[in-house]
């Protein structure tokens, strides 16, 4: 065994048992142009794997097995002309002294030992490490397009072991590059006398995309279709430095039909579509800046020059939104508190909150409990226009600065008479000397308790002095308007739903309400109560869905309509309801002593014009 150990070493590693120094190959990143160390050994052509072959052309053998080796018995040992030999060529491999001179180079010198030891395994792998570097150069030239090169690493990897696909393929691709070669100049040329394009077949172009048809994935090919290229991209790229991007985008175009899909177009196209988004953007800050200042038009204007330079624009959307509100609520949002101050004197109008645009319908149905003839028919309406609703009703205070500013007497000061609350009777009275100063018991209201006994006629008076005031239009709301904020988007019997309110929502009658003298309420909410008899101060329940508070409840309002038995023939967008000369108005909404079918949504009812009751009050309305 220790024998046959040996033998089967000895025969595949004959390097260890004689005394010529080994040479180490060092490698580098790639071919030279021409041979020269140090140099890659072996390595795979840059094209489709070709079948492995013997130095004949054959395929290559199976490796070979313990019993064959066996058989084989041990190599014959190497001579010292041999191993010096060898010795040399290694070194000539080294020096990259390959093929050149014939009678020292790394060939030479493995043939002479192949000559006088014909089964060297040593020069058998040297000459086939060496026709690896020559197809592996003949490659490289010819993807320069060093022709002579390229012929002559052919030549010397056909003289050495090779497999016969691999030279049938360097072959092929060599006749290929001599029929490139020609039409590479030929572009050039026509490249220097500007013709890069055109009709037919007289421009670069068209020459270009000839060789490309022989020799696709040319690099050279490539280079040229790649400077044509440019030509296309450097001018899409000035179109667009322009604003003209719909110019870019064909000339983007026509570069695609060039080389279809290259990185470069990619980029290009990039950096195009960063100029148009940066172009867009600056106009639609423009916009902006037009929309602050209260120029809705030319807001618009500038927003579709922006669209038509970036129809995705981000922003455009929040944009639209104000634009719209710009053109419905004069720049507010709905839901925004609104206070507009006094242009001449110190002072500032009843807080007014923005209410959204949409539409409703109006009235009740016939078969809804507590429905009365005067509701209906229901008919769809809508509020189209922007406006702003006093966020509560108008308060003694916010009265009381009206009437020191301009002296106004008030109908039930001229009259000597108003209405308050008697708790003996349970009934509303009328009494000497009861006017908007007084609650609802007669006595003296507090600043934020809603004004009562104010006819339609001092409501109007005070709205005129507030539009003077402030430079607006105030004005009360139409019933549609209160109606349609009332509701703040429900459609039930109740704003909050359709049946009895179990948390406090508004000042209304609830059965756990009491008097000062322990009254109770006849008809009433169960299990309710509110925690007033007589109006609360404003603002002391919940707001609605739109931000207002007591729309239902606390006092009954003024609206701008006259009374109307129905709704037949009533307009169905948000105007007032006015016949020349009428007498009696409508008032919405319910009071602190409403009866639990009078603070349903759609209630209503007609009051003389002139009328003064500790239930009635009133709030503004300004339209923007």
């Amino acid at each position: 065994m220790l024998v046959l150990s040996f033998a089967l070493a000895y025969r595949f590693f004959p390097g260890a048992f004689h005394s010529a120094p080994r040479v180490e190959q060092p490698a580098v990143s790639a071919p030279p142009a021409r041979p020269a160390a140090p140099w890659i050994a072996e390595q795979q052509p840059p094209t489709e794997p070709l079948p492995a072959a013997d130095a004949d052309g054959g395929a290559a053998s199976e490796p070979t097995s313990l019993a064959e080796a066996v058989a084989m018995g041990p190599p014959a040992p190497v001579t010292e002309a041999v191993a010096s030999l060898l010795k040399r060529a290694r070194a000539a491999e080294v020096q990259g002294r390959l093929v050149e001179p014939a009678d020292g180079s790394a060939v030479a010198l493995y043939r002479e030992v192949l000559a006088q030891d014909a089964n060297n395994a040593e020069a058998e792998q040297g000459l086939k490490r060496i026709g690896g570097a020559m197809r592996d150069w003949a490659i490289a030239a010819m993807e320069r397009g060093e022709n002579a090169e390229a012929r002559r690493f052919v030549a010397a990897f056909a003289d050495l072991p090779h497999a016969e696909a691999e030279l049938a393929q360097l072959e092929a691709r060599l006749r290929v590059l001599n029929q490139v070669m020609p039409l590479l100049a030929e572009a050039a040329d026509l490249l220097k006398a500007g013709k890069a394009l055109g009709d037919g077949q007289d421009n670069a172009l068209a020459v270009y995309r000839r060789a490309w048809a022989l020799d696709p994935g040319n690099g050279l090919v490539d280079q040229g279709l790649a400077q044509i290229e440019r030509s296309f991209l450097d001018r899409a790229l000035a179109a667009a430095a322009q604003d003209d991007f719909d110019g870019a985008d064909r000339i983007l175009a026509e570069a695609s039909a060039v080389r279809p899909g290259s990185q470069e177009q990619q980029d290009t196209r990039t950096r195009i579509e960063g100029l148009r988004h940066q172009r867009a953007e600056s106009v639609l800050a423009q916009a902006r800046s037009a929309l602050d200042a209260g120029n809705a038009d030319l807001a618009e204007s500038l927003l579709q020059r922006a669209l038509a330079v970036s129809p995705d624009l981000p922003g455009v959307d929040d944009f639209n939104q104000r634009l719209s509100n710009a053109r419905l609520y004069a720049s507010f949002r709905p839901g925004e508190v609104v206070r507009d101050a006094f242009l001449a004197t110190a002072g500032q109008a009843p807080p007014l909150v923005v209410i959204p645009t949409g539409r409703f319908v109006m009235g009740s149905p016939a078969d809804e409990d507590g429905h009365r003839d005067n509701e209906e028919p229901q008919r769809r309406v809508e509020i189209a226009a922007g406006i702003a609703f006093g966020q509560s009703e108008v308060t003694v205070g916010q009265f009381r600065d009206f009437v020191n500013a301009t002296g106004y007497v008030t109908e039930a000061e001229r009259a000597g008479s108003g209405s308050y609350y008697d708790e003996n009777t349970g009934r509303l009275t009328d009494r000497r000397s009861m006017s908007w100063k007084n609650d609802y018991s007669g006595g003296r209201a507090g600043e934020d308790l809603p004004v009562v006994n104010v006819s339609w006629n001092d409501a109007t008076a005070y709205l005129q002095w507030l539009s003077q005031q402030t430079g607006k239009t105030y004005r009360l709301p139409s019933e549609a308007e209160f109606e349609y904020a009332l509701r703040a988007g429900s459609a039930t019997r109740y704003p909050w739903g359709d049946g009895d309110p179990r948390d406090p929502v508004g000042n209304f009658t609830g059965d756990g309400d009491r008097s000062p003298k322990k009254r109770s309420w006849a008809r009433a909410f169960l299990d309710y109560s509110d925690g007033y008899w007589g109006p609360a101060p404003v603002r002391r329940y919940p707001a609605n869905a739109f931000g207002l508070h007591d729309m239902v409840g606390n006092v009954s309002e003024w609206v701008e309509d006259c009374w109307h038995d129905n709704y037949t023939r009533a307009p169905r967008d948000h105007e007032a309801w006015v016949n020349p000369g009428c007498t009696t108005r409508v008032i919405r909404g319910g009071s602190w002593g409403s009866a639990p079918d009078q603070v349903r949504s759609a209630w209503r009812a007609g009051l003389a014009a002139g009328a003064r009751s500790a239930q009635v009050g009133f709030r503004v309305v300004r339209e923007l």
